[in-house]
This record gives C-alpha cells, sequence and structure tokens, in this order.
C-alpha cells in the first residue's frame, strides 16, 4: 500500500523502503545469475560469452527505459507528497502512452539492427550468431519491463517498496524454473534462456497491473489511462530524458569496457560476464539505497519539510557505508567460491577472482557516489546527476584503454579504470553538495 514517507523518524522508514529495493534487485540479478549459471555449465563457455557479449547492449536499452521511469517516479513523488492527485493522474497516464509506443520503437530497431550492433561491439565471430538470436528474442519483452517498472516506480515513489518485490519474486522463480525447462530439458541454449525471461517479465507486467486495478484507487484510471497531457508530457521529458541519458551514460561506459576486454579474447570475455553478474550483487543494491534516498527526498520536498530532506540523505549515507564494507569484506574471503558457481574452466576462475580481490576493496568509493546522486535526483538537480555519470565514464574508458593497451594489465586494469571514473566523479559532485545545502540555510527555494 501507499505510505506518506513526510512524518516519522527517518532510518526505520529508509531501512524499510530501502529493503524491499535491495531484495527486488536481489531476486532480478540471482536469476540474471541463473541464466550465466545454467547456460556456462549446461551448454559451454561459449554460450556463456554470447550471453554475456550482448547483455551490455541489452542493458543499455533497458537503463534508459527505465531512466524514463525514474525521471517519472520523481514526478509522481513531488506531486503525492504535495497531495496534486489530479496532476498526478494526468502525469501517469501521459507517461504510460509515451513509454509503451517508446519501448515498441525500440524494440523494432533491435529486431532489425542486432547483428550490426554486435558487430560493432567487436564481437568474436564464432558468437555472434548466437548473440543476435538472444537479443532479438529479449528485446521483444521491452514493452513488458518498461510496463513493469513503470508501475514499480510509480508506487515505490508513493511509498509502496513490497508490493514490486512480490511481483518480482514470482516473476523470478518463474524465470528460474523456466531456464531449466527450456534450456537443459528441451536443449534450447540461449534461445531458450531468452524466452524464460520474456515470459516471465510478461507475468511480473500483468500481476503488477492486477494489483494496482484492484488496491491503488488513486491509480485506477479507467478510461483516462488514454489521457495524454502535452504540457506534462514536455516535464516527463525533462525529468525522463535526463534521467534515462544518466542511466544510459552509465550502461555506454560499460559498452566501452565491454569492447576492451572483448579484445582479450573468449576466456577474458566469459570471465567478464561472470564477474559482471557478481559485482552487481555489490553495486546494484548501492544504487537501490540511492533510490529510496530519491524517493524519500522527493515527497518531502514536495511537502516543504527541507529539514527532513536532509536527514534522509544523512542517514542514507550511513546505510550505503555500511553496506559498501560488508560487500567488500565478503568478496575478499569468498572470491573464489563465487566464481565457481559460474565455470569449471580454471583460466576464466584465475581472470575473474584476480578481479574481484581488487574490485572489491574499492566498494566504498561507489557506495558515497550513489548516495550523493540519490540526494541530487531527489532534489531534482538531475543536470549534475547526468554531468558527473559522464566524467565517470569518460574517465573510466579512457584510464581502461591506457591501461589494457599500453601497460598490458589485462582483466586487472578493469578495477583501477572504475575507481578512477569514481573518484572523478566525486570531485565534480562535492563542491554542488557543498554549496546547495548552505543556499537552502540562506533561505533559498530547494
Amino acid at each position: 500500500m501507499t505510505n506518506d514517507m513526510t512524518q516519522g523518524r527517518m532510518l526505520p522508514i529508509l531501512v524499510k523502503f530501502t529493503i524491499p529495493l535491495v531484495l527486488g534487485n536481489l531476486l532480478q540479478l540471482t536469476y540474471n545469475a541463473v541464466d550465466g549459471i545454467v547456460v556456462g555449465r549446461y551448454v559451454g563457455k561459449e554460450a556463456l560469452a554470447a550471453v554475456g557479449t550482448s547483455n551490455p547492449l541489452l542493458t543499455l536499452i533497458i537503463l534508459f527505459v527505465q531512466g524514463i521511469c525514474l525521471g517519472a517516479g520523481i514526478l509522481v513523488g513531488t506531486l503525492y507528497g504535495a497531495k496534486d492527485y489530479k496532476t498526478l493522474k494526468r502525469e501517469v497516464s501521459t507517461a504510460m502512452i509515451s513509454g509503451v509506443a517508446f519501448s515498441l520503437a525500440l524494440t523494432a530497431v533491435c529486431l532489425t539492427a542486432a547483428p550490426a550492433l554486435l558487430k560493432i561491439l567487436q564481437v568474436d565471430v564464432t558468437i555472434r550468431q548466437e548473440a543476435a538470436a538472444y537479443l532479438r528474442i529479449i528485446t521483444c519483452g521491452l514493452v513488458f519491463n518498461f510496463i513493469y517498472n513503470f508501475f514499480a516506480s510509480t508506487l515505490r515513489a508513493m511509498g509502496d517498496s513490497k508490493s514490486p518485490l512480490y511481483f518480482l519474486g514470482i516473476s523470478a522463480l518463474i524465470n528460474i524454473v523456466g531456464d531449466f525447462i527450456f534450456v537443459v530439458f528441451f536443449s534450447m541454449g540461449t534461445t531458450g534462456c531468452a524466452v524464460s525471461t520474456v515470459l516471465s517479465e510478461a507475468l511480473s507486467c500483468l500481476l503488477c497491473w492486477l494489483y494496482i486495478r484492484k488496491r491503488i484507487p488513486l491509480l485506477n484510471l479507467g478510461k483516462q489511462w488514454l489521457h495524454f497531457d502535452r504540457a506534462l508530457f514536455k516535464q516527463i521529458i525533462g525529468y525522463g530524458f535526463t534521467s534515462a541519458m544518466q542511466q544510459s551514460t552509465v550502461q555506454l561506459g560499460k559498452i566501452g569496457i565491454q569492447g576492451i576486454v572483448n579484445t582479450m579474447g573468449v576466456t577474458a570475455t566469459a570471465a567478464f560476464t561472470a564477474i559482471n553478474r557478481i559485482d552487481d550483487y555489490a553495486y546494484i543494491p548501492e544504487q537501490n539505497i540511492g533510490h529510496a534516498m530519491t524517493s524519500v527526498m522527493a515527497q518531502n520536498r514536495g511537502a516543504g519539510e527541507t529539514k527532513r530532506v536532509r536527514t534522509a540523505f544523512r542517514v542514507g549515507m550511513y546505510i550505503e557505508l555500511v553496506y559498501g564494507a560488508v560487500m567488500g569484506i565478503f568478496l575478499l574471503l569468498f572470491a573464489n567460491p563465487v566464481m565457481r558457481l559460474f565455470t569449471h574452466d580454471e583460466a576464466t576462475i584465475i581472470q575473474g577472482e584476480a578481479y574481484l580481490h581488487l574490485i572489491a576493496i574499492m566498494y566504498i568509493v561507489p557506495a558515497i557516489t550513489n548516495g550523493i546522486q540519490g540526494y541530487f535526483r531527489g532534489m531534482g538537480d538531475l543536470k549534475i546527476t547526468l554531468w558527473s555519470s559522464l566524467i565517470n565514464m569518460g574517465v573510466r574508458v579512457i584510464t581502461c584503454i591506457l591501461l589494457v593497451f599500453i601497460c598490458k594489465m589485462g582483466i586487472t586494469a578493469l578495477p583501477w579504470a572504475y575507481l578512477a571514473g569514481w573518484a572523478a566523479m566525486m570531485l565534480y559532485e562535492l563542491p554542488f553538495l557543498i554549496v546547495r545545502p548552505r543556499a537552502n540555510k540562506d533561505g533559498a527555494a530547494l
């Protein structure tokens, strides 16, 4: 159910709101990891590499769509905090119409251009056809992905982070079962993996829609779902497009890194596929904490609760730091057994373990940057988050090129390149973080 987060103690509010977000993404990461484990163990190293090389491009598209949802969710949270329900309904229907149209257009592009896009990524010719088939099937579920993420983002903006978790949990279970049915029993390889993912996305979309229709009267719009407000559309584009560009910028940097890794051979590509799955368990929950901060701050900003906005930021940063430290220690201790979940190939395990031991000691840095990003999104300063992400990824890719092709550091170059990007990001953001609270204290509008 929806929840007013403009009242009550901040730590319990943030913790209760964050836990379902983190659990939801851990579920999503788990069934993504199961995809890799099933394909890697039951099909082979080449199939694992095929799934991995198409994933950066697919994730770029999905993150762009999710960025639109996140931007629209900030507007929903602000309107909900201000109790402007009439405008909120128009904003929701307008965002839904435009998002569905955009998702369908993206699907058409990917179905047509999949081989060309993978060629640009320098995907090894031996796995390119398999990777293209996987990418085409997955993109058929983009519209389901958008609808679920939009509903989930809207519910979270209104204080409900639990319901999307339940729907995602059911979807994850269906996806895992589907992987074994289509890949193992029907021997469909990467195609079966993709089919299972699309079916699970469609189910989570359906469940979310049924729940909103029956349990959230404010979003039970009926014929109003067809209402398109041009003025609100411009606002949605302003927030959504900037947020989408920020999310996409991050993935573009990852695609650049993927292209560099692909030049190291299939073993390095397979190792990178596995460590990306593992890395996400540490990094994405840090993003979730930042997203929780965004939702809480957006509601309180809409209600004019300036002091609670600052409190949400401070408490959220504490949570970020604790989580980053715990995950770093875990991977320092268990890098080898975790890598062995994905493959039996010793060369792949050695490369993955070397990467994980380095990145584990650095997780505290993205914990800080994600908290700062959450603050600026909650305050509506999306241009700062966009530019900081551009700086992060630009520095990351340039550093990676230097360390791989000049210093010949191999896969161990990646953690150092990531650290350089995070450090550059913080150097850009910190002056804004210092100046803005002072301006608010002096009486400037939030």
